[in-house]
């Protein structure tokens, strides 16, 4: 019985002496999980380059949990500067596999959008995430690259 219990209090002394686990050895998760900000835009199609600030006149988040993924963006002056206030919504789910992440878009406001899948090719540099891809909506008349580079606010 002695032979029994000198391992068994060794493994409980050493599991009350250990340093509790962090929260990301608890719930590792991707680094693409978050909340992101969108801080600018490039969308190319044919000849056609467009880069837009999302920082000055807009809001745009999107954010991402382990299966779905959702975006907001409005415009900041609530349509006082312009004809019409701008709302913007959608979202779905996702796949990940290494840093190809196609998103599947179930919602969104522009409704023709919906039901098409978006393959982007990701990358990080410390808190800035930046996607790069292709969107092809032919209801929409478009077929364009689309860059857009986000920053983590969570």
């Amino acid at each position: 019985m002695k032979s029994l219990l000198v391992p068994f209090v060794v493994v409980l002394l050493a599991a009350c002496n250990s340093e509790p686990p962090t929260e990301k050895e608890l719930d590792p998760v991707h680094p693409l999980v978050g909340t992101w900000k969108l801080l600018k835009g490039t969308t190319i199609q044919e000849n056609d380059t467009v880069v837009t600030d999302y920082t000055n006149n807009s809001s745009f988040i999107k954010i991402i949990n382990d299966t779905h993924f959702a975006f907001l963006n409005h415009d900041l002056k609530k349509g006082k500067d312009s004809s019409a206030a701008v709302f913007v919504a959608g979202g779905g789910t996702y796949t990940l596999t290494g840093n190809t992440y196609t998103e599947s878009l179930e919602y969104c406001t522009a409704r023709d959008w919906e039901g098409n899948d978006f393959t982007f090719t990701l990358s990080f540099k410390g808190d800035t995430l930046t996607q790069q891809g292709t969107e092809v909506v032919e209801s929409a008349g478009v077929n364009r690259i689309n860059i857009e580079q986000y920053v983590r606010i969570r």
